[in-house]
């Protein structure tokens, strides 16, 4: 098995960033506790693909809610690496939770850019039995899997990334 890479927790500044741009000003004591209660992915078993995220705080979203989440992990992988970010598959088949654009793609280079690589999940309950979904603060709501990529022979991208959705096409 391939150790590539490290998960880490955000800054506390970055945290408190992300999430005051979220749900707007709160209590300091507030964002210091959900900061320390976050937990870094895991898989659950030894045969698991799948790193499970864990919810920072307790989230509920009716059917056709959405929610921007400051997960306050990074993560650092050798390059030719990508994290793929799928919903946890029982929130999947049981409320159709799906993450805004799909698949999330955590690039290598992600890592080093000004938010210190902060990942957000978007999710949408996109119910069609109209179930609300209830996310408890620790539960694992999102699961990351480690894909080894390529490239074209004839590729010469020399760009530094600095940001996150749609920074590499700006």
């Amino acid at each position: 098995m391939n150790r590539i890479a490290k998960f880490e927790k955000v800054s506390l500044e970055q945290f408190r960033e992300g999430w005051t741009d979220t749900f707007g000003p709160a209590d300091e004591g507030v964002i210091e506790g959900i900061y320390g209660q976050i937990r870094l992915p895991e898989r659950a078993t030894a045969g698991s693909a799948g790193y499970d995220f864990f919810a920072p705080a307790d989230f509920v979203l009716e059917p056709g809610e959405t929610v921007k989440i400051p997960t306050g992990i990074r993560v650092w992988m050798e390059p030719e690496w990508v994290l793929k970010c799928y919903p946890r598959s029982g929130l999947g088949f049981k409320y159709r939770l799906q993450l805004n654009n799909t698949v999330g793609i955590i690039d290598s280079d992600y890592y080093y850019s000004d938010n210190e690589g902060h990942i957000f999940a978007k999710l949408t309950n996109d119910t069609k039995e109209g179930k609300t979904v209830e996310i408890a603060a620790g539960s694992g709501f999102m699961q990351g899997i480690f894909v080894e990529y390529g490239i074209t022979l004839d590729d010469d991208a020399t760009e530094i990334r600095n940001g996150g959705f749609g920074s590499t096409t700006k």
